[in-house]
């Protein structure tokens, strides 16, 4: 006869269960029973069942048994589960983590964490001594340096297959159109996943190939990820990956690169440098600039941004220089 599950463990069984049940949407068993598997807690399916159907009988919980599976949800003027350990700071810092690490966390791992994410949003909306945190939301904001553009549109299911093949080293399958139009089915090793202004990149290397590679999340038509897993590359650094300018298009080039700038346009590189080493001149109505640099299509496209207010740029190897 298979051991009974103990007291406790029931118990924290069910807490799991409250503090992950949404309010503004229906989530299924399965689902349940995914996130808590993603975060630790090996339970059959059946156990989780079990515990949905007691807890929606002596909770707020409004069962749609419409059809199978079941949703389940808190109703709509139900308090929910309360967390007593989550402060009105700890809510304002869930609330902004959760505006702005939603593209850069793994999809299972953003699910896992909704009920946290609903309890700090009641948190700063119910408690009245939560009002300079709710008034916080609205005093901050990351702005862009360039023309605010609307994020291209990612096909469904493909972010959830990349951020969760890349969380657990699996290999992933895509279906995917470059900017040419040109359409590859490919096994990829997932290596990285950058957010450069409103648009989501994979790293990866392709089955076969040492070399990585950049593919846009919107170009992808599909994603599936495979059961097989790899050994992530020792040798691969996401951070020098960017260092070297590969998302600005360029391959690690690094030059010493001269211009000048009209003073009014340029007077922003006196307060942002291009690099640590940076040297500035005065000449006239002008700031001649001296900077160590990685050679991108990106940097090229900066300096035409300025039109005439920037002239005589030269380019040299950073070894020559």
């Amino acid at each position: 006869m298979p051991k009974r599950p103990d007291t406790l463990e029931t118990a924290l069984l069910a807490l799991e269960l409250l503090r992950r049940i949404p309010r503004n949407r229906k989530i299924a068993a399965s689902e349940l029973h995914e996130q808590l598997k993603n975060a630790g807690h090996d339970r059959d399916l059946r156990s989780i069942q079990r515990q949905l159907e007691m807890l929606s009988t002596h909770f707020e919980i409004e069962r749609d048994d419409r059809s199978k599976p079941y949703g389940y949800r808190w109703k709509d003027r139900a308090s929910g589960l309360s967390l007593p350990v989550l402060s009105e700071q700890e809510s304002l810092m869930l609330a902004l983590a959760e505006q702005h690490l939603c593209n850069l966390l793994p999809s299972s791992l953003m699910k896992s964490m909704e009920g946290f994410f609903q309890q700090a949003h009641t948190n700063l909306v119910q408690q009245p001594t939560g009002k300079r945190e709710r008034e916080w939301l609205s005093k901050v904001r990351v702005v862009s340096t360039t023309q605010p553009l609307l994020a291209p549109k990612i096909k469904p299911g493909v972010f959830e297959a990349v951020s969760n093949a890349l969380y657990a080293n699996f290999w992933l399958d895509v279906d995917y159109r470059n900017a040419a139009g040109k359409r590859k089915d490919a096994r990829v090793m997932p290596l990285g996943l950058a957010q450069q202004g409103c648009r989501l990149y994979l790293v990866c290397r392709y089955e076969g190939y040492e070399n990585e590679r950049s593919l846009a999340l919107h170009r992808i038509s599909s994603a599936q990820a495979s059961t097989l897993s790899f050994e992530r590359p020792k040798n691969f650094d996401l951070q020098k990956y960017d260092a070297d300018g590969r998302f600005g298009f360029g391959e690690g080039k690094r030059i010493r690169l001269t211009f000048r700038i009209d003073k009014e346009a340029g007077l922003h590189l006196l307060e942002s440098p291009l690099s640590m080493d940076q040297e500035v001149r005065e000449i006239g109505g002008q700031f001649e600039i001296h900077a160590t640099v990685v050679e991108t299509a990106q940097l090229e496209w900066w300096l035409r941004g300025f039109g005439n207010q920037v002239s005589d740029v030269r380019r040299l190897a950073a070894s020559e220089a």
